[in-house]
C-alpha cells in the first residue's frame, strides 16, 4: 500500500462525518459556524469534521489544532465518495474509517463480526 502523508491520523479521537451537503463555498470559518450553531459543538477541542459537496466528489475536513483551523480538501477526478444516507445528522468515524472513506470504500458496508463473550464452554 503506497504511503499517504497528507491524511488524518488513524489515532484521531474524534471524527464527526456531517451527512447531508454543505456550501462548498464555506471556509474554516463558515464550517467553525456550522459546526459550533447547527452541531452544537465546541469547533476548538481537536476533533475533526467531514463534510461533502451535493455531489459526493468533494470533501473537506476541519480540525482545529493549536492556534488554528486545519481544513483538509479533497476533490475527484471522476468518481464520487460513497456517503452513508442521512438518516442522522453526525456520525462517528474511527480515523481507519475516514481513510477507507478517503479511499473510496462504502464505510457503511465495512462492519466486522460481532464480538462473542461466552462465560464456559459448556
Amino acid at each position: 500500500m503506497k504511503a499517504r502523508y497528507l491524511r488524518p491520523a488513524l489515532a484521531l479521537p474524534q471524527i464527526y462525518l456531517y451527512r447531508d451537503p454543505i456550501d462548498f463555498r464555506k471556509q474554516a470559518h463558515g464550517l467553525a459556524v456550522l459546526v459550533e450553531q447547527e452541531l452544537g459543538h465546541n469547533p476548538f477541542t481537536g476533533a475533526l469534521y467531514v463534510f461533502s459537496n451535493r455531489q459526493r466528489n468533494k470533501i473537506k475536513c476541519l480540525m482545529w489544532e493549536d492556534n488554528g483551523f486545519v481544513l483538509y480538501y479533497k476533490a475527484l477526478a471522476e468518481e464520487k465518495f460513497k456517503w452513508p444516507r442521512p438518516d442522522d445528522d453526525l456520525l462517528l468515524l474511527t480515523g481507519e474509517q475516514m481513510n477507507w472513506l478517503l479511499d473510496g470504500y462504502d464505510i457503511s458496508l465495512l462492519k466486522g463480526h460481532k464480538k462473542l463473550h461466552y462465560e464456559a464452554i459448556n
